[in-house]
């Protein structure tokens, strides 16, 4: 099991302005008409040195964007490309955001302070730059559940309502506005290396693996001819258990182009989220997606074709033989971690992958014959108990469950009459009352839920290649 990131002091270290003659362009934040706070992260602030901030200093950090001591004089806008539904689109990059400060936290990784909803940039195009509460809120959600499940994400750090009225097509309109600070290891696409080589820009291809490398380290094939070759080997290794993480948590990203894939690994920028009312493979979040392209089940297709635009952008660099070998890695790399993390969720020791992964199918089985979700299914099943359903299924499950040691589970919440979820109809209703009233009690009750959830299910397991290596 991976330790926790320790508390750590501030320690500026803003790397990426070595790249920043080609990375990004320096922007300003927008002169919001108010800041005012709404949700700061001292949990994930005391990992970086921040959370001695009083709300003063904070929202001007995290409002008005003064730049923090020895950090980035100023904000960047990363420039990316990348394919939207399969589509190539050379047109796009931080078109509401930027990257503004890094540091180090308490195990030394190099931490990125990003932005969602602070102003227009030269990557806006038709957009405003901004952001509603609404999403703010919604990734607050998404970022707490997701932690609490094991998967790697980015952390939402802070919100502050901005006090302007946006229009939007998919919220009742006039919304209220706000800008989010995002907490992450680095805001490094598989996009950001396509537009290097579309523009055939190989020197600054070369410096970007590097910069890779060095900053989000991973053990993989640390002996590889190419450096291009050893970071490619680590991201596959990455993204096949952001995949499955994805799966055993049964949530569904909504969007995964590949300028929202992060080489760290980690999943990031929520929008037209879901997690599964039952076991549904063909389950889509966006409204948008009309053929299912990034359906439940074919996101692990999805972000195995995204890490093949990335061997493409990378041919600049090596020949092909050695990304394809390491593309073809997948698969295995996929099935191994849904294993590893379907064992954890589910509360017992690993038996081995062929036995592992029956046990899988099993469950499949169960959840959608009774029409189960895996929030219920995993709560009630954890460890081995039961009761298992009174069919063929649930005769097979119970059998097979037995053969399995179960972890140890003396924390409370296993005791709770029902489990953690965030379905859209919880969602709304924590929404509600802050529409309506300016009355953020459920989201702060939520929140404590989902953390006490985390604690309970403990480290996730120990994944490959992971900046956290």
């Amino acid at each position: 099991m991976k330790a926790l990131p320790q508390d750590a002091i501030y320690r500026p270290s803003p790397r990426i302005m070595a790249l920043a003659d080609w990375i990004g362009d320096p922007v300003q934040a927008a002169d919001f008409p108010e800041t005012r706070l709404r949700w700061r992260n001292d949990r994930a602030a005391a990992e970086i040195g921040l959370a001695t901030l009083d709300d003063a200093a904070w929202t001007r950090a995290f409002g008005r964007f003064e730049p923090l001591p020895d950090n980035m004089p100023g904000p960047l806008a990363l420039r990316y490309h990348g394919h939207q539904f399969r589509v190539y689109n050379p047109e796009l990059g931080d078109g509401r955001g930027f990257t503004f400060a890094q540091m180090l936290d308490g195990s030394d990784r190099l931490m990125d302070l990003g932005t969602k909803g602070s102003g227009q940039t030269p990557w806006s195009r038709r957009g405003d730059g901004r952001l509603t509460l609404k999403g703010a809120v919604r990734e607050i959600l998404a970022t707490e559940m997701l932690g609490a499940l094991g998967v790697n994400t980015s952390r939402t750090l802070s919100v502050i309502e901005t006090g302007e009225s946006l229009w939007r097509g998919d919220e009742p309109s006039p919304t209220r506005s706000a800008v989010l600070v995002r907490l992450s290891h680095g805001h490094i696409r598989i996009g950001t290396f396509q537009r290097l080589s579309v523009l055939e820009l190989d020197d600054e291809m070369a410096q970007l693996v590097a910069y890779c490398l060095a900053n989000f380290p991973g053990s993989a094939f640390a002996d590889a001819p190419h450096p291009a070759v050893r970071f490619y080997n680590q991201v596959i290794e990455r993204m096949a258990d952001m995949a499955a993480s994805y799966m055993v948590a049964g949530f569904v990203h909504g969007v995964l182009n590949s300028d929202n894939m992060n080489v760290t690994g980690e999943s990031f920028d929520y929008g037209p989220w879901r997690w599964l009312p039952t076991w549904d493979p063909g389950f889509t979040a966006a409204y948008f997606d009309h053929a299912g392209l990034y359906a439940f089940g074919r996101q692990p297709e999805a972000i195995h074709w995204n890490c093949g635009q990335l061997a493409v952008a990378l041919r600049s660099l090596v020949e092909a033989p050695p990304l394809v070998e390491a593309l073809n890695r997948f698969p295995d790399l996929y099935q191994q971690a849904m294993a590893r993390r379907w064992c954890w969720r589910l509360g017992v020791e690993p038996r081995g992958i062929e036995q592992d992964t029956a046990l899988i199918g099993a469950c499949e089985k169960v959840m959608v014959s009774e029409k189960l979700g895996p929030d219920a299914f995993f709560f009630t099943h954890r460890g081995g108990r039961g009761p298992f359903a009174d069919s063929s299924d649930g005769a097979a499950l119970r059998e097979m469950v037995a053969l399995y040691e179960g972890s140890p589970d003396d924390h409370p919440y296993w005791s709770d009459e029902a489990p953690q979820s965030l379905l859209i109809d919880e969602v709304e209703a924590i929404w509600e009352p802050i529409a309506t009233g300016d009355d953020w009690s459920a989201l702060h009750a939520k929140v404590a839920a989902l953390r006490r959830m985390g604690e309970a299910l403990g480290p996730r397991p120990e994944p490959w290649g992971h900046a956290t290596a």
